[in-house]
């Protein structure tokens, strides 16, 4: 059974009731004081409150989607290794390999002309020879006869850190709300690549190109597009590509955007933070290299670049969010470049978690499908 399963849930639920209801039963006769009974007391206690918070923190962890198994909890996931190859020509299957695909659950139909499909993938950079998996959301327009020589907007969907890939399609549920609004005139029909920000997990590397380290940044920037051009009808025009995210993947979305205007026309950043932290998860990002600090350093851009031409929006909400003030000041700075657009959704409340996602996805992605274009 699995770390996500709703059958390991139940079992340590029950678990935790049962060894509450045992410790309540047994604890007259453990009254005694000699050190059979201590032991008893002491080991009773120990076990339910174990079982507790195991039950707790798969709870929180189906909820949340931090780890996607036990590999993962444990930082020994078992699942990422793909043959990449790597010489000048690359793999002969191309960058981006089809692993399988499915409906989009809960749409109307599970035929794709009617409901859209969702395609596991493996992504191989050609530049930076970086694996990661990914899902597809591919739109039902995108396998209807009439809109066989169409291409499509595309948006890359990034998680938080840890996060997972899956969380997006059934947490956040972005397929069905993008088959929803577009259903509803509200969107146009959009191609989205769903993944993880961290493409060398464990480690966050904040989407920094690392010297000596994981190329991240190019990865998303170069690596990312042209396996995804290569396989899907999208548009190959610098107005057809977005980037998503939150928290750290809404970091990343905003750095690439400015960063690569001529990759990314628009970003949206939810919950973002504006400079790349340091700490046990990231390890040394720079090693020294004082530039490409401040170019990770969103507040540096802005004051000593040339403002991109780019869209950027961003969210935070007045309570229950750290990043209120600088998502304020963060505003101001923009709308002082007079180049770089800027939007915002500022919730009264909402904690830095799904729930607040979820209310701020359809207004992000209509407005992301207002700035791309489909050629």
């Amino acid at each position: 059974m699995g770390l996500t399963s709703n059958k390991v849930l139940m079992l340590t639920v029950v678990c935790a009731v049962a060894l509450f209801v045992g410790t309540v039963w047994l604890w007259p006769r453990l009254a005694r004081q000699n050190w059979r009974t201590v032991s008893g007391r002491v080991g009773l206690m120990l076990a339910t409150q174990l079982a507790l918070f195991a039950s707790v923190g798969l709870a929180a962890n189906q909820a949340f989607g931090f780890y996607a198994s036990w590999a993962d909890l444990f930082g020994k996931e078992t699942d990422q290794g793909i043959v990449v190859d790597h010489s000048a020509g690359g793999g002969s299957g191309g960058p981006l390999q089809v692993i399988s695909s499915s409906a989009v659950k809960g749409a109307r139909s599970s035929r794709p002309e009617i409901g859209g499909q969702i395609q596991k993938v493996d992504i191989v950079g050609r530049k930076t020879h970086i694996a990661t998996p990914a899902y597809v959301y591919l739109p039902p327009e995108y396998f209807q006869p009439q809109y066989r020589t169409r291409t499509f907007p595309a948006a890359v969907v990034l998680t938080g850190y840890p996060g997972t890939a899956e969380s997006l399609v059934k947490k956040l549920k972005y397929p069905n709300t993008a088959q929803q609004l577009a259903d509803d005139g509200r969107m146009q029909p959009m191609i989205m690549v769903m993944m993880r920000p961290t493409v060398a997990p464990p480690r966050d590397t904040e989407c920094v190109d690392i010297p000596g380290g994981p190329q991240t940044e190019t990865f998303f920037a170069k690596d990312l597009p042209d396996a995804v051009l290569a396989h899907y009808r999208v548009g190959k025009r610098p107005g057809s590509w977005g980037v998503i995210g939150d928290s750290t993947g809404g970091y990343c979305a905003l750095k690439l955007a400015m960063h690569h205007p001529g990759v990314y026309a628009a970003a949206a950043g939810l919950s973002p933070y504006y400079r790349a932290p340091i700490d046990p998860t990231t390890g040394d990002l720079f090693h020294g290299d004082k530039d490409l600090q401040n170019r990770a350093d969103l507040w540096w851009l802005l004051q000593h670049q040339p403002a991109p031409d780019t869209s950027l929006l961003v969210t935070s909400s007045k309570t229950g969010e750290h990043n209120y003030k600088d998502t304020l000041e963060f505003i101001d700075r923009v709308k002082a470049t007079n180049r770089t657009r800027i939007a915002s959704i500022i919730l009264g409340s909402g904690g830095h978690n799904f729930n607040t996602w979820r209310r701020e996805i359809p207004a992000t992605l209509q407005w992301m499908s207002g700035r791309l274009t489909d050629r």
